[in-house]
């Protein structure tokens, strides 16, 4: 198998997991304003998902970079690069004082990166049905010069 089909694979399993994070933190934030969680339950629940989420961004970003797929680095690095500004001010947390003053700008924020990650999702599944044609196509063509019918 490709190395190249490798990190696709590997692409497409976190950002299906940047998506899975960024709704469950959306789930948790809607529950707050309809009251059916307390805002200490609210924030630890989203506080525990918000390191992962970095580092898996910090991760993909740095495999592209690895890599040399320039396009996909440059469009997921200014989220890494947001993320770790975040982190570096120690604003990554929410705070369970502050949630109801912040519910409306913490969802829309969450919705923005839900957004941004299902445009790389796109991106991502393309690049792999490519990967994967592009790959099987080389090896018919392999098969059909050694089977001497040429």
């Amino acid at each position: 198998m490709s190395w190249e089909l490798m990190l696709w694979l590997f692409a497409f399993v976190s950002v299906i997991s940047l998506i899975g994070l960024s709704l469950y933190q959306l789930i948790t934030l809607s529950d707050l304003e309809f009251d059916y969680i307390n805002p200490f339950d609210s924030s630890n629940r989203i506080n525990a998902v918000v390191l992962p989420e970095f580092i898996l961004q910090a991760v993909l970003c740095a495999s592209f970079l690895l890599t040399w797929h320039w396009f996909s680095f440059l469009i997921t690095l200014p989220v890494t690069c947001y993320h770790l500004k975040l982190y570096m001010k120690r604003k990554h947390l929410v705070d369970v004082t502050e949630i109801f003053r912040s519910l409306h700008w913490e969802k829309k924020y969450r919705i923005i990166k839900l957004a941004f990650y299902v445009t790389i999702f796109v991106i991502v599944i393309y690049r792999l049905v490519l990967t994967a044609v592009t790959l099987l196509m080389d090896d018919e063509d392999v098969n059909f010069i050694n089977s001497g019918t040429l």
